[in-house]
Parts: C-alpha cells; sequence; structure tokens
C-alpha cells in the first residue's frame, strides 16, 4: 500500500537551523515550536506559548539524555518554573493548535498517550515518574486525538525529535515490502562482524542476531557513536561474549549509518553490503537500477 505525501512547513524563526521554529502541515490545526533554553525569553514571549498545550523538555545528564513531558493550559507560566526548577535540558518543545482549540482533557490525553509512546520506544529514558492517567473523553474526540497524534509523529522527527520514533521493526512490518524482498549483507569481518538487513520502504532494517562491536574504535569520529551508544542502553544492542547482538529488527536511514554501527567506526555502507545472492557492491546495485530506469 502506498503512503500519501503530506506537506510539512518549517519556518526558522531566527534564519538559523539550531535556532528557534516552527513546524506546521497542510490541513493539520497542530503547531509545533522549538526553542532552545539559550533563547527561551524570547521564545516565551510568543503567543502560542500562552495557549493550552503539550511540551516535551530534552536535554543531557551525566547518565545521557534525558525527556520530560508534560501539560499546561498556559505553558508560559509553566514553562517559567521549569526555567528555575529543572536544569538539565535544553530545549523546549511546545505543541499547540491554530485558535487555541486544546483543552485539558485534550491536552492530559496527549500527554499520557506521548508518555505511553515514548516509554514503549525506549529511546530515551523520561523523568516522569509514572504514566499520567488519560483523561475521559467521548469516542469521537478519542478518535481526534489520536488522528492528531499520527501527523505529530510526523512533524516531530522532522524537527530532529527522535524521543517518540519506533525504529525497531515487527516481522510483519518487514514483510510488507510492496516491491519483494530484497536482501544484503555484510559478510562476516575480521572483528566477527556480521549482518542480514533487509530495505524496506527506504529504510534499511537489520535483522535481530545481527553481530555488531560492543564499543565504536578508538579515535572514530563517525556521528553514528552515538546511536550505537543509545542502541547498547535501550537493550537494542546486548553484549553477548565478544560482540553485541541485535535484539530486534531494526530500520536504519541509510547503509552507511548501519554499517558505522555495527562496524564501530566511520564506514561507507554503500561498499561494505552485499546483495544476497550475488554479491553484489550495495553501490553498484544501486547504479544499476538507476540506469534501468534510464533504459525504460
Amino acid at each position: 500500500m502506498s503512503l500519501a505525501g503530506r506537506s510539512l512547513e518549517l519556518f526558522f524563526i531566527d534564519g538559523k537551523p539550531d535556532g528557534m521554529l516552527t513546524a506546521e502541515v497542510f490541513n493539520w490545526t497542530g503547531h509545533v515550536l522549538r526553542i532552545p533554553r539559550t533563547l527561551i525569553k524570547k521564545g516565551l514571549d510568543r503567543s502560542e506559548t500562552n495557549q493550552t498545550g503539550v511540551y516535551v523538555l530534552l536535554g543531557q545528564t551525566e547518565d545521557g539524555p534525558l525527556a520530560y513531558v508534560g501539560e499546561a493550559e498556559d505553558m508560559r507560566t509553566r514553562l517559567r518554573q521549569h526555567v528555575s526548577g529543572k536544569d538539565w535540558w535544553d530545549t523546549a518543545v511546545l505543541i499547540t493548535t491554530t485558535g487555541d482549540m486544546l483543552h485539558k482533557a485534550h491536552v492530559k490525553y496527549l500527554e499520557s498517550r506521548l508518555v505511553e509512546i515514548a516509554r514503549s520506544v525506549g529511546n530515551t529514558p523520561l523523568e516522569n515518574a509514572s504514566t499520567p492517567p488519560r483523561s475521559s473523553l467521548s469516542e469521537a474526540a478519542v478518535a481526534n486525538m489520536e488522528s492528531f497524534l499520527d501527523t505529530l509523529n510526523m512533524v516531530l522527527p522532522a524537527v530532529k525529535i527522535d524521543l517518540f520514533t519506533q525504529k525497531k521493526r515487527t516481522p510483519a512490518q518487514v514483510s510488507s515490502q510492496p516491491e519483494g524482498i530484497i536482501m544484503f549483507e555484510i559478510p562476516k569481518t575480521k572483528h566477527g562482524v556480521q549482518a542480514i538487513a533487509e530495505l524496506v520502504n527506504g529504510e534499511l532494517v537489520v535483522k535481530a542476531g545481527a553481530k555488531a562491536r560492543t564499543s565504536f574504535a578508538k579515535n572514530s569520529s563517525s556521528t553514528y557513536e552515538k546511536l550505537h551508544h543509545d542502541l547498547m542502553t535501550n537493550g537494542t544492542l546486548v553484549v553477548e561474549g565478544t560482540h553485541a547482538v541485535f535484539t530486534a529488527d531494526y530500520a536504519f536511514s541509510s547503509p552507511s549509518a548501519a554499517a558505522a554501527v555495527l562496524n564501530g567506526r566511520a564506514s561507507n555502507g554503500r561498499q561494505d553490503w552485499r546483495l544476497i545472492p550475488s554479491g553484489q557492491k550495495y553501490v553498484e546495485w544501486e547504479a544499476a537500477q538507476i540506469l534501468e530506469d534510464t533504459l525504460q
């Protein structure tokens, strides 16, 4: 089944990619505002911070990444309290609607569902002590909130918030590949790294049981070292003997991301992955696909 396309509008308020931004989707009532803590005073001057909504705080502690999910009828007041009450966060993400259409029961429901999703995904620990109870909503209101969440879960990864993004894959999700099964492997290396992966809807899904290195090589400059650490922390990778083994199928955004996590160093995945059963390099297979398209 093909997925319907959606149009996402990002507005960089300060003209800087790491500054304040807003995110909206055509025909969606939701509105997302990301505020770096260094700009919190300026951010709280914006009108949407005075609305009823849900917010997410993101930051780092000595133990690693941490997040907190909350709700408020006046998020401006609540965030001012968190400036003095919580010193670990460095980014706030505010989720509201155009026209301030959410009320207390809506945001309590959204808060509960977001905490549930974050705990289920396990990408980042939460400071929330427990999962808050869902508010009582009508059947129609619940359907509306779930639809709101579906779009929100598309928007947040686009602004680099992966707290709620599930990268683990079930067998049913992997077997839904519409174009047929395309499999790749990294044959066993001198470090014992070995993996099989399936290309599914533009993601390379490394199969459970794949063997990776337990840590990154010294002096490695790979940007995927943090991802390797996170997968070790959340149990996707578990040390078994001399290797770290994938406990579930896991989707990577690119062949190089998957290869780097497996090899524990910066890697060119298009050279490392080999098509099954021909042994053709990914880069060669990719070039053949483009050539085939041009000849048609």
